[in-house]
């Protein structure tokens, strides 16, 4: 199965949320009954009040025509307009065009899989010719330091880690010594996801994020917050707290298949303005994929015949 089906596939819970109501306002043109259920509808699917006010002025300015190739381009160019300030790079292209070793610096709140997109990144980058290093820097729960271990070992990736309980600062310090001997290309740095809310481990994740600025300078070159998809808004408060203590370059959104909120991709663009790097849509290695606007609008507008 192509990407672009897996994508289409994960994302049927969060299309078929608004599709009834995207059919009937092709078929009935804007008729008030019928964009007020649209309305409700994309707001269900957590696209956001913004979007959604700027979707709803653009079909009422511009109408829907069933002459139109695809009656719903207003919607899409709307949307497209929204992702375009955040399109990147993809990380396979940011790393190697990087420095040496080119530190990732993973962070996010326990269950939103964060570990396991580690573990799909080392693979990938290992894959195109990188030698990756892993550090289990999530000293709190040995469940996780097990995890990472388990996958590095599955694909052949070291593992750079201390007991239970360690400070996750000394942990991250021998990571980058030990990058810098071995001559690693890049390093992906697992960390503690205990509730944002809390200020011991913002505090907890500054302090890492110093330790691999002194030890590398220019480092950690990439901070990416991986967020779950089935929280819809919520991922947003938790994104402008891990934003305001560590200043979040790109954002890994998990979980898109098991959720018919997956809108909020739109709205954490809207909202944030930071580079959605990469999305999931299933549990298996291939479904960890780079983030294209285009292709992610048209799955979630497409209207089953």
């Amino acid at each position: 199965m192509g990407w672009l089906q897996r994508l289409q596939d994960g994302l049927t819970k969060t299309r078929k949320s608004v599709q009834g109501s995207l059919q009937r306002l092709i078929g009935a043109g804007p008729d008030p009954a019928v964009l007020e259920e649209v309305e409700e509808a994309l707001l269900g699917a957590d696209v956001g009040v913004r979007v959604v006010d700027r979707l709803m002025e653009r079909i009422r300015t511009e109408g829907v025509t069933t002459e139109s190739d695809d009656p719903l381009q207003p919607f899409k160019d709307t949307l497209l307009q929204i992702f375009q300030p955040i399109q990147s790079e993809s990380l396979d292209t940011l790393i190697q065009q990087g420095p040496r070793p080119y530190v990732l610096l993973a962070i996010g709140i326990n269950g939103v899989g964060k570990t396991t997109t580690i573990a799909k990144l080392g693979k990938r980058f290992q894959q195109s010719g990188l030698q990756p290093l892993f550090v289990a820097a999530d000293t709190f729960r040995a469940a996780a330091t097990e995890q990472l271990v388990t996958w590095g070992n599955r694909i052949g990736v070291d593992v750079i880690r201390h007991q239970q309980g360690a400070d996750p600062a000394a942990v991250v310090f021998d990571g980058i010594v030990a990058a810098k001997a071995r001559k690693s290309d890049v390093v992906l740095i697992d960390t503690a996801g205990r509730l944002h809310t809390k200020v011991n481990l913002m505090q907890e994740l500054e302090k890492m994020k110093r330790v691999i600025t002194r030890e590398l300078p220019g480092a950690p070159h990439e901070i990416l917050l991986t967020l779950d998809g089935t929280l819809g808004q919520n991922t947003i408060a938790q994104a402008k707290q891990f934003h305001e203590s560590l200043g979040v370059t790109g954002l890994a959104l998990t979980k898109l298949d098991g959720t018919a909120r997956g809108g909020v991709v739109v709205a954490i663009a809207e909202e944030l303005k930071i580079p959605i790097r990469l999305i999931g849509v299933g549990e298996g290695e291939d479904d960890l994929q780079d983030f294209q606007a285009q292709e992610f609008i048209d799955a979630l507008l497409q209207v089953d015949g």
